[in-house]
């Protein structure tokens, strides 16, 4: 007997799978406890109302951004020299990170700055031919160019003579790089391992968590130990360009000491999650008989799905609400939500010097549109926005003398709420003053940026590509 469905059944069929997609959505959320920014709340819930059959897919695809937790960090004691602890006025940044659940502060010596793309190249080739032992190197992406190829064969070189090299690429940026051909690094007996690739990976909501942690660790343990670590994936842009082509303006570092082990643990815990290993222990690192002494202080931060708290955004809060003079920000794109941008702007309205270094235009043409009323409002509230020429990729945020955070995280949504993400929180004055000097310097070749009110159409335009600035 052939059933057809009138009109008025179809309706109820129809609200009845709304409904329960409605409620999907809402006990999945409790349940994982999905600490979801309003208006990305509100954008899932209309999508679902709208267009259940679609959004309710998407949704268990896209949908969650936290995962378990991993075993905290060690907890390793701060240096004993007692003048790099800094004044009272600093504490609040220890103090910030351990109740964020990050590692506890670590010394480290021999912090290089790099000044442009020719030493950020020349420091990474270094630390990758000085590895003896070990070598594990986490980037989002990694091209077959000027700078990949010469990377990939040097990798290839330490495999061959013995050296155990680890690669972990983010599978989505392998995609974007166009698919380097690695097999040669395999084939030399390099281990390589793709982190959730878009096409392979079961639908656990973490398709769209893609890891942006770039680092690169050397013997990590010895006496030797080096840290490569900053803004700039493996790709001739980020460091001297090809032929015709400006390189992109960028910021990266690296040093020794203690500090290597945190990185090494966060490698080793990424690199379990990515092969789908149970996560190693924390590995006991023998104390060295006459270890260097350190000449600063710092913490490893890790921000992203694997972390309970939205770790860089509530460090970038609390500073904007701590900073009594000045707080620089460098960052390719700015669409913060909205208690970012109001804490950057009461910090200008109270009298501290806030200011903002952008790309005049980026590579990625929808952020810089959806940029423009946050320009605006800390404008208008005093701060001051300088406008670079050519891409500036570099990430930074300096708070008076007491902190520097270097390392991978953009000032969007995406960064801050869904990607895995890591920077360095450098606590020492002398450094944190290194790090302003980078800004100064950078700064000189920048234009003021002059708020200009929009018409009609581009505040309509810049409204509708707000909903979307978690992917922008």
């Amino acid at each position: 007997m052939l059933f057809v469905l009138t009109p008025f059944d179809w309706l109820t069929l129809h609200g009845l799978v709304t409904v329960v997609s409605v409620l999907i959505y809402v006990v999945t959320s409790h349940v994982m406890r999905q600490r979801r920014h309003p208006t990305a709340a509100i954008a899932w819930v209309f999508f679902i109302l709208l267009m259940p059959y679609v959004a309710l897919p998407a949704y268990l695809t896209f949908g969650s951004r936290k995962r378990q937790r991993p075993t905290p960090p060690p907890k390793s004691p701060p240096p004993s020299d007692a003048a790099l602890v800094g004044d009272a006025e600093q504490h609040w940044v220890c103090d910030t990170l351990l109740a964020l659940g990050q590692a506890s502060p670590s010394g480290y010596h021999s912090l290089q700055l790099h000044a442009d793309g020719h030493e950020a190249r020349q420091a990474l080739l270094s630390v990758i031919e000085g590895a003896r032992h070990s070598l594990d190197i986490a980037t989002f992406i990694l091209k077959d160019d000027a700078l990949g190829t010469p990377v990939i064969d040097a990798l290839c070189a330490k495999a061959v003579a013995g050296v155990r090299v680890r690669l972990l690429l983010d599978g989505l940026g392998s995609l974007m790089a166009g698919r380097p051909r690695l097999s040669r690094f395999t084939r030399a007996g390099g281990q390589l391992v793709l982190f959730v690739p878009p096409l392979h990976s079961p639908l656990k909501g973490r398709i769209n968590l893609r890891n942006h942690r770039k680092l690169v660790v050397a013997d990590a343990g010895g006496p030797q130990a080096r840290l490569w670590c900053g803004g700039r994936n493996l790709a001739a842009e980020y460091f001297e360009g090809e032929a015709g082509q400006a390189p992109w303006r960028d910021l990266s570092f690296d040093l020794q000491g203690p500090l290597v082990a945190q990185a090494h643990w966060q490698f080793e815990h990424d690199w379990a999650f990515a092969s789908g290993r149970r996560t190693p222990p924390n590995p006991v690192q023998p104390p060295l008989a006459n270890p260097p002494a350190p000449t600063g202080q710092a913490q490893w931060v890790a921000s992203g799905p694997d972390q309970a708290d939205d770790t860089v955004y509530a460090m970038l809060l609390t500073a904007a609400y701590r900073a009594s003079h000045r707080l620089c920000l460098v960052t390719p794109y700015f669409v913060p939500d909205p208690a970012l941008l109001n804490a950057l702007c009461l910090a200008a309205r109270r009298g501290v010097q806030v200011e903002l270094l952008l790309p005049a235009r980026s590579n990625h043409r929808l952020s810089d549109m959806a940029r423009a009323r946050a320009l605006r409002a800390l404008v208008q509230a005093g701060g001051q926005v300088w406008l670079l020429p050519g891409m500036l990729h570099a990430k930074l945020a300096v708070v008076d003398d007491s902190l520097a955070l270097a390392g991978s995280a953009n000032l969007d949504s995406r960064s801050l709420f869904l990607n895995y993400e890591l920077m360095v929180a450098f606590q020492s004055a002398h450094d944190v003053q290194r790090f302003a000097a980078w800004f100064e310097h950078e700064r000189q070749g920048a234009r003021p940026y002059r708020a200009q009110p929009p018409g009609l159409v581009r505040d309509l335009l810049e409204g509708m590509l707000l909903w979307v600035g978690f992917e922008l």
